[in-house]
């Protein structure tokens, strides 16, 4: 239970912080908020302050910054149609910037008792591994790069060969002297102690550094853009078929993943290392939401930016905008859209739990 109310606490909190990015920034531009609200449907509480109504709402499922000007043309100088391309740009970005940024935080907590660090340092080869020398790769090369993929971390290596396989073949960039080298390698059979035999590259990896306060900053931001090219990753796999809708997890399957694996770890390692692993879990969620906010569909964040990117095109070439109620069709099509595929996703969430 006690994981559950912890995964329903990081989503509470990272919608917040999302909506409190975009509070946050029209303040700073000087733009009328007339509502900041955590959750959605009915209303809990609400209390005004200035011209701002807070308000905290039912469903822990969204929330909203109903900023002037944001649905409707308005005259007041204060609305958010009568700011620049860049203020409404910077308003429109906050969102998923402040939750990225809580992504960084997370990480940069959770490394800062790290004493060590593995790395992706080859540390040896098999013996009968063809590609030594010069020409292939020695052991204290630096996998820099795999199937094109940077390799920030030693646990790269294995999800880009997972994601970007080539069969048996592996195009990589090993970092020797300062030098980038690249190198081709291929599948070979090799024979275990037992005798037994066995398809691999004929490598190890996993050399080990000492944590320094400079390095825990580097490993934080590593991992953040690691979890970047894993949404990345996903949405190709669900572009071309690799993967489905029914792969898709919601909230309550995301919750349900949370607990599991609290509970999991709790009964192997103890309640430290199961906070510690669902906090790792709480990262990858806020910068999953900052990527995927600023995707460009209607609705989303970089729905909005694409639609002003255009608006600020049309006036430059025509001088006409976007009409108005143009634009709010759009968005409530794309809302429609994303409940129904949020209900879907939930949908499918509960029958997995049976």
């Amino acid at each position: 239970m006690v994981y559950i109310i912890l995964a329903i606490l990081i989503f509470g909190v990272l919608i917040g912080l999302h909506e409190f990015g975009h509070f946050a920034a029209a303040k700073a531009c000087g733009v009328r908020v007339n509502e900041f609200s955590i959750g959605m449907g009915p209303l809990l509480f609400q209390r005004t302050k200035g011209e701002t109504d807070y308000s905290l709402r039912l469903l822990p499922i969204g929330g909203y910054c109903a900023m002037e000007g944001e649905e409707d043309d308005s005259d007041d100088p204060h609305a958010l149609n009568k700011q620049s391309f860049f203020k409404q740009l910077f308003i429109f970005v906050a969102g998923a910037a402040m939750n990225f940024l809580t992504g960084v935080l997370i990480l940069i907590c959770l490394y800062a008792g790290a004493a060590a660090f593995y790395t992706s340092e080859i540390v040896a080869l098999n013996p009968d591994f063809p590609n030594e020398g010069e020409d292939g790769i020695m052991v204290g090369d630096e996998i820099y790069a795999i199937n094109g993929e940077r390799i920030y971390l030693r646990n790269d290596i294995s999800t880009i060969l997972e994601y970007k396989s080539r069969g048996e073949t592996m195009e990589m960039v090993v970092l020797r002297n300062g030098e980038k080298l690249t190198r081709t390698l291929h599948m070979q059979t090799y024979t275990d102690e037992n005798g037994q035999e066995y398809r691999a590259y004929g490598f190890s990896y996993g050399g080990i550094v000492e944590a320094t306060p400079l390095l825990k900053l580097k490993y934080s931001w590593y991992n953040a853009l690691d979890y970047v090219r894993l949404v990345r990753l996903s949405l190709q796999m669900l572009v071309t078929g690799a993967a489905g809708v029914n792969d898709l997890s919601g909230p309550v399957g995301i919750v349900s993943t949370i607990s599991e694996m609290g509970q999991e770890t709790e009964a192997e390692e103890g309640f430290g290392a199961a906070f510690e692993n669902v906090m790792f879990f709480g990262a990858l969620i806020a910068v999953n939401l900052a990527v995927m906010n600023l995707l460009p569909l209607p609705a989303l964040d970089g729905g909005k930016v694409l639609i002003l990117v255009i608006d600020t095109i049309a006036m430059l070439l025509f001088k006409k905008k976007i009409p108005q109620k143009f634009e709010t069709v759009i968005n409530a099509a794309g809302f429609v859209a994303l409940m129904g595929l949020m209900l879907f996703v939930t949908f499918n969430d509960v029958l997995k739990l049976f």
